[in-house]
């Protein structure tokens, strides 16, 4: 038994917020009012009749239940302040990615930012209406009466004792101050009375001057009509309470009018008072869709003229949810949105906490969140629960060793978040320009993108399984990927030859080591020219690959977006060809923009260009003739460039110096990368460039299809959403420590969540040299990842299984064994993620959401429903501690049992061993592992039942040729469904090929067998078996065909 001992329960995150959690009328709900916050009380309608200090908004707000006509007297329809507003500066704008935040003593600046919500009355009715009082009436009419809106801002004298103290020089100076911001930011109002900014609690101030690298100051914050306050410096240096932060009433949009659709609703919001950004929209067109009951669509956009959509392939609902499983509110003026969960009351979006900001290039809406338990929002480094102690993420693709706080390889704007109780509900924002997500302790979240519109996905679960599946019926469900894609990879930049990367191979043969794909990095090239090999170092490249078919094994290459732009004319047909055809990127002048990678200056593949897609695809038929490869990895496609921009820079303007730029890593949009003033034929490269990983995978996906005829093999740096359906991903150059190996775990998971199964790390590390004892943990981890591959690179220690010591090459062997023994579960897994949107690897919490104590681990994760991974992730130890949520859990090996309470358990973990649990309830379908997946797929399988204390129990096998296309479409598979019940366990066939007929289930191993059996039958027929003291039951000997149903009975 691997049990050491109980230890105390683990420690459940606190429930207690940072602030009080706002409720549905946007008030935190709380016995006592926050400090500096005003009483509230209930008013007839349910809403709120006390205000903060600040004006009541004259706007109301009203349930959209049943939606008709808003407006009376014809008014619903005419849009008021159609008139765009003029173009401004901003103030103190733009510029580089960053934060302004007045330094503290320290030097240290602060970040983001709250602010209270606005209050209004909740009027619910049966008929859902504007509601209008007789001040909003007269309101509307001396509005229609004027040819343009009439600014409704604060423009209040400043308290007497403010002046009062002033020296007639410094009224001077400051008067010309405030008059010079105004002018800036386009004759904003004048600042807000200290009153109402003292009343807004720190973790609800909104942060009205995001910018960094500007030293925010009073006058600043003040020439936006906001609120400035110093706080104290932050604990550790870190960022902190923004200093400038939105006021109570900061003008914001009102929804002018709300019309009934087919599928929801649609509406104007009108802006009366300019934002400080350049050219802000005044009129803004609203579209709710009730897509399904538990999908709500939400998009807002310019009313009068088209802006860059992203490019993706959604559903499309042909009719109106019937019933929802939520409910939506909207506020008037301003204008904002609340979404409830009907059964809870749970609001799960409040966006009238800070104002909804819709600029040409600067987008900005903030929501409150119910809870702090939110996941997502990637590509990042960091725990799987993300911190919203004022803490910014950034979306922009970026090439860069995973690092905390950096914006990484790919962008995925959708986050999971957990409510009280166990449900959960996700949120896709589908915008593919530079943005950030500023999380802050109130809870809540703000949006911040500089391009697109805004378009919402919001999905309702419940449970976090059905959110993801949810997600993923929009983006779009993963690939099925070929079974030699789930076995073990092996890869190094610097084999030097063909030969040295033949002679691995071999190694791992004669130890018999499994092993499916042999790769090479860029050395395999002719000067790192993609499409060509070395034809001195790499002679031998074409035999080794024909040899590795002939062992039932595979050959992947890498190659990079990047093509050499230096060769001879007519000596290079790829840069020769897709300059003749016009298929690279372009600068703003219509030539190839040159920058440099591997090759040296190199121009960079289009594929936002369907022709591009036809030469892509023909320098892979050509080359495919030479070297029949496998699998393509392709790097290095965010898209990375080793010269900010190119080589002659980028050009001035306002899409590589945008009025203000997100928190990117170089301060800069294209700080290692190309223009984002570049052009390529679908936009330019600033709405594009986090598309770009996903079109080449897409390319190259399509490209492997007619090239072989059968499932294609890509695995990608740069991803989006909907990538899964063309790729799997690998978490990036990292390094040879342990804590690398930590952070594998939620980046793994969080992928999961993206909608990319096929995930994995670099196995002991990419750069630095590993030890045995790190490299032999973590091929333990990595033989769980669903894509486990080892790589590192050039100039250190080679780190295969062969080059260590007789026991850790035999402990690396023995769990790589373990995996192949897995992989008809892991195939399963994978096929219900294709079809369903499931989960391969998951989080704890996926499956115990009442259990929050599972909300922030990350240490360990689960394989489907049942098998539960506790890895060693530390140095010098032989035990490990592992949670085990409530319930019966079986060691996978010898089936003995625990019966957990949800607590900690110390386990042990001698160098040789990975501590595995299967979950009661659960049937496993295994198979004795051979040194393929081509090889293992012949043999008969093992059935492994973990009973539940009921004595019941479910899994369920699908099988299939394993490389085919489409073959689930085709009906060309067998599926298979176990139960176990009454002691007795039954294989139904739901479905059945002849192609999976020859294989069997051999064996049947029951854990949790109380009582020693008498007998067993097999159809009534009496079979021998085993029966051992920790309570297993085998029967082997079985026989049985796929295809042929068949029952087990002990007595």
């Amino acid at each position: 038994m691997a049990v050491v001992a109980r230890v105390a329960p683990v420690p459940q995150p606190s429930r207690r917020l940072s602030a009080p959690v706002p409720d549905a009328s946007g008030l935190a709900s709380s016995s006592q009012p926050p400090r500096g916050r005003g009483q509230a009380g209930e008013s007839e309608n349910g809403g709120l009749a006390a205000s903060r200090g600040g004006a009541l908004p004259n706007g109301g707000s009203f349930l959209i239940a049943d939606l008709v006509a808003c407006f009376r007297h014809g008014r619903g329809n005419s849009p008021r302040g159609r008139r765009a507003a003029p173009p401004g500066a901003a103030a103190g704008g733009g510029g580089g990615g960053g934060g302004g935040r007045r330094p503290s003593s320290s030097g240290t600046r602060r970040v983001q930012s709250p602010r209270t919500m606005k209050l209004y009355q909740k009027l619910r009715t049966a008929v859902p209406r504007l509601v209008l009082g007789q001040e909003d009436e007269e309101e509307e009419e001396e509005e229609e009466d004027a040819d343009t809106p009439t600014p409704t801002g604060h423009s209040r004298l400043a308290p007497w004792w403010v002046g009062s103290g002033l020296l007639l020089s410094a009224v001077l100076l400051s008067a010309v101050t405030v008059w010079v911001l105004r002018q800036v930011s386009g004759g904003w109002h004048s600042p807000t009375p200290p009153s109402q900014c003292h009343q807004v609690p720190e973790s609800h101030r909104f942060d009205c001057y995001p910018e960094r690298r500007v030293v925010v100051t009073r006058e600043l914050c003040e020439g936006r009509g906001c609120c400035f306050i110093e706080t104290s410096p932050a604990v550790g240096g870190t960022r902190g309470v923004p200093w400038c932060f939105y006021p109570p009433d900061f003008p914001s949009y009102a929804l002018q009018s709300l019309n009934q659709t087919a599928l929801g609703m649609a509406g104007l919001l009108v802006r009366r008072e300019k934002a400080y950004y350049p050219r802000d929209i005044g009129v803004l067109r609203l579209d709710v869709e009730l897509e399904t009951d538990t999908r709500l669509h939400v998009k807002i956009t310019d009313a009068a003229n088209p802006r860059y959509e992203v490019p993706l392939d959604v559903p499309r609902a042909k009719k109106r949810a019937e019933n929802p499983i939520y409910s939506l509110d909207f506020s008037k003026d301003p204008f904002g949105l609340l979404l409830r969960r009907r059964d809870t009351g749970t609001v799960l979006l409040n966006t009238t906490v800070a104002p909804l900001i819709f600029a040409d290039q600067f987008l900005q809406i903030s929501t409150a969140l119910p809870s702090r338990f939110l996941y997502g929002l990637g590509e990042h480094r960091s725990t799987l629960l993300h911190s919203l102690d004022w803490s910014t993420l950034t979306l922009w693709a970026r090439d860069v060793s995973p690092t905390e706080s950096f914006n990484l390889y790919g962008a995925h704007p959708f986050y999971l978040l957990l409510e009280e109780g166990g449900d959960a509900h996700g949120v896709f924002l589908l915008n593919s320009n530079a943005m950030e997500v500023a999380l802050q302790p109130a809870p809540a979240l703000t949006w911040r993108t500089i391009g697109g519109v805004l378009d919402f996905y919001i999905f309702l679960g419940p449970d976090p399984n059905a959110v993801i599946q949810q997600y993923q019926e929009v983006i779009g469900f993963p690939a099925m990927p070929p079974l030699w894609a789930l076995g073990f990879h092996l890869c190094r930049w610097g084999y030097g030859s063909s030969n040295e990367t033949w002679q691995t191979v071999r190694a791992m043969r004669n130890f018999q080591i499994p092993q499916d794909a042999q790769w090479n990095d860029i050395d395999y090239m002719d000067g790192y020219r993609d499409f060509t090999f070395d034809a001195q170092k790499f002679a031998s490249l074409p035999s080794l690959v024909e040899d590795l078919h002939k062992h039932g094994q595979h050959y992947v290459m890498i190659l990079d977006p990047g093509i050499s732009s230096t060769s001879p004319r007519g000596s290079y047909w790829p840069f020769d060809e897709g300059l003749r055809r016009g298929l690279f990127i372009n600068t703003t002048q219509g030539q190839p923009l040159i920058g440099q990678v591997w090759p040296g200056y190199t121009a960079f593949a289009d594929f936002s260009n369907v022709d591009t897609r036809r030469w892509w695809l023909e320098n892979l038929q050509r080359f495919h003739a030479h070297v029949p490869f496998d699998g393509v990895w392709i790097d290095m496609n965010e898209p990375s460039n080793f010269m900010d921009g190119s080589e002659e820079g980028c050009p001035p303007g306002e899409l590589d110096s945008p009025p203000y730029t997100p928190a990117v890593l170089g301060d800069s949009l294209s700080a290692k990368t190309v223009c984002a003033s570049a052009k390529q034929s679908a936009s330019v490269h600033y709405n594009l460039h986090n598309l770009y990983g996903l079109m080449e995978a897409e390319a190259t996906a399509s490209a492997l299809i007619q090239i072989r005829g059968k499932r294609p093999f890509v695995i990608s740096r740069s991803t989006f959403p909907s990538q899964g359906r063309y790729s799997g991903h690998w978490l990036g150059d990292n390094r040879s420590q342990w804590k690398d190996m930590y952070y594998s775990i939620p980046g793994m998971l969080s992928f999961s969540l993206f909608g990319i199964p096929l995930v994995g790390a670099d196995i002991c590390g990419f750069s630095g040299s590993t030890s045995e004892e790190l490299c032999t943990r973590w091929m333990q981890l990595g033989a769980f990842y669903p894509f486990s591959r080892n790589h590192n690179s050039q100039n250190e220690k080679a780190q295969d299984p062969t080059v260590f010591s007789p026991a850790a090459r035999t402990a690396m062997k023995d769990v790589l064994l373990t995996r192949y023994s897995l992989l008809p579960f892991l195939y399963t897994l994978f096929h219900r993620a294709h079809v369903h949107g499931d989960t391969v690897a998951r989080p704890l919490f996926f499956e115990f959401p009442q259990d929050t104590a599972t909300y922030g681990l990350d240490r360990q994760f689960l394989w489907g429903r049942s098998l539960l991974v506790t890895p060693v992730l530390e140095p010098g130890v032989d035990s490990v501690m592992g949670y085990f949520p409530r319930g019966v859990w079986y060691d996978f090996y010898t089936g003995s049992s625990v019966n957990s309470s949800g607590e900690m358990l110390k386990l042990s973990a001698p160098l040789e061993h990975l501590n595995l649990h299967l979950r009661e309830g659960s049937i496993l379908p295994t198979q004795k592992p051979g040194p393929t997946s081509e090889a293992s797929r012949g043999n008969p399988l093992r059935l492994i039942v973990a009973l539940s204390p009921g004595a019941t129990a479910w899994g369920d096998l699908f099988w299939d040729d394993g490389e085919s296309l489409d073959t689930f479409e085709r009906g060309s598979y067998s599926y298979l469904v176990f139960n176990a019940t009454e002691n007795i366990f039954t294989s139904s066939v739901l479905h059945t090929s002849t192609k999976a007929a020859s294989t069997t289930i051999g064996t049947l191993s029951i854990y949790g067998v109380q009582e020693p059996p008498h007998k067993v039958l097999l159809n009534g027929q009496e079979k021998p078996f085993s029966y051992l003291d920790n309570q297993v039951l085998t029967v082997s000997g079985l026989g049985m065909g796929l295809g042929q149903a068949f029952s087990l009975q002990w007595l």
